[in-house]
């Protein structure tokens, strides 16, 4: 599998999962573009390991909860041509039960989630359709589906998200493209590694680990592949059989 000369942006790239996604996408032969809201030297620091080992990325800084910022972002990206391979893996926690939760918190996890998601999503749609092949994959979460406790919001995000997926999936099949959701469960992480111990983790998963970033990197360079063309409006977990 090849994706010589596809365009590919991750949002949110200077997380963990984010960098093994780029890494593995450009280890797969597209062009990677790196998208951070606060923290680009992650982004060049990633950028120029991913040169180092001979594949192609550029950066892009943009905030996800900035409508303006967003459209000028893209505009920026669009100008070398269409990106026919957007994963939408920016995401933001903000932990709290739903009594003690501030209001800032439900719509700051909300507006990056998933109006990030419509505002990076919509303007690439129709470059990307002229072309006739495409993949979308949004990076959910388990929480999206069995719920947790102190991520109402981040639940609900996820959760739209999902729901998104697959009505987007039925716009654009015939255009060559598919969209499709991965539901990563507890992935290794200075994040994750904060949260959950390791006898927390062997009690929660069947497998009595947590999972890697590369593991969902691999999931994700097969969806965006050429072999992957009949799957599409599927949300797919990858939990260690969680649920």
């Amino acid at each position: 599998m090849s994706l010589e000369g596809k365009r590919a942006l991750v949002t949110g790239a200077s997380g963990a999962l984010g960098a093994a996604i780029a890494q593995r996408l450009a280890r797969e032969g597209a062009t990677v573009l790196l998208h951070a809201s606060s923290r680009p030297e992650a982004i060049e620091a990633l950028a120029e390991a991913i040169r180092s080992a001979g594949g192609q990325a550029e950066c892009h800084a943009f905030d996800l909860r900035d409508d303006e910022g967003v459209r000028i972002g893209i505009e920026r990206i669009l100008v070398a041509g269409p990106v026919q391979i957007l994963v939408n893996n920016a995401g933001v926690h903000d932990d709290a039960v739903l009594p003690g939760m501030r209001p800032e918190q439900w719509h700051k996890v909300i507006d990056v989630s998933l109006n990030g998601f419509f505002r990076v999503t919509q303007p690439l749609l129709l470059p990307m359709m002229r072309t006739r092949w495409g993949r979308i994959l949004n990076i959910s979460s388990v929480s999206a589906i069995t719920g947790n406790k102190g991520q109402v919001n981040y639940a609900a995000a996820k959760g739209a998200i999902n729901s998104a997926t697959k009505a987007l999936s039925l716009e654009v099949a015939s255009r060559g493209i598919t969209v499709n959701a991965i539901a990563p469960g507890i992935i290794a992480s200075p994040m994750a590694d904060a949260s959950f111990d390791a006898a927390m983790v062997k009690q929660m998963v069947p497998v009595q680990r947590a999972g890697t970033p590369d593991e969902v990197a691999a999931l994700v360079g097969f969806l965006a592949g050429t072999e992957a063309g009949y799957i599409t409006g599927q949300v797919i977990s990858i939990n260690g059989g969680m649920i």
